[in-house]
C-alpha cells in the first residue's frame, strides 16, 4: 500500500503548533477550532478532524476514546511511533475533567492482569473512574 502523501499546508503547521504548545494537555476538536476562531483565523471542523486523523496515522499524535458520552481527546506526541507506551486515565464523575496518567506503578496492574487472568489490557484505553481532588475538596 502507497504511503500517503503528507501535505505541508499553513492550516496544518497552525495547528501542529498548537498541539505543541499542549502538549501536556488532551484536546478537543472543539476545543480547537475555539482556539483558531479567538486568534481571528478560524479553521473549519472537518479540516481539524481531517488533519487531526492524518497525525494519528503519522504517529505525531494520540486519539483517545474515553467513553460513548464524551469526545475523542488529542494529544501530541511528536515522535514517529508510540508503540508500547503506556497511558492510563482518570475521568472525574462529576466535573469532567480527564488527567493523563504516565505512572510505572500500573503498569503492574497490567502485568498481573494478564499473568493471573489472561487478559491483556489496553493501557491507551483504560479509564479510571472517580472524583479529582478539585471535586472531592468541594464535598468537605
Amino acid at each position: 500500500m502507497a504511503d500517503k502523501t503528507v501535505y505541508k499546508t499553513r492550516q496544518r503547521e497552525e495547528l501542529l503548533s498548537f498541539l505543541r504548545m499542549t502538549k501536556e494537555e488532551h484536546v478537543t476538536v472543539n476545543e480547537v477550532c475555539g482556539h483558531f476562531q479567538r486568534c481571528g483565523c478560524p479553521i473549519g471542523t472537518a479540516t481539524v478532524y481531517r488533519h487531526l486523523e492524518r497525525m494519528v496515522d503519522e504517529g505525531l499524535v494520540s486519539k483517545y476514546l474515553i467513553d460513548a458520552n464524551s469526545p475523542a481527546c488529542f494529544a501530541y506526541i511528536g515522535r514517529e511511533s508510540h508503540q508500547g507506551e503506556r497511558c492510563f486515565h482518570c475521568k472525574c464523575e462529576r466535573c469532567g475533567k480527564l488527567i493523563h496518567l504516565h505512572c510505572e506503578e500500573l503498569d503492574g496492574l497490567g502485568e498481573h492482569v494478564l499473568a493471573h487472568h489472561g487478559f491483556a489490557i489496553n493501557p491507551m484505553r483504560t479509564v479510571f473512574y472517580g472524583l479529582c481532588a478539585d471535586c472531592r475538596e468541594t464535598e468537605t
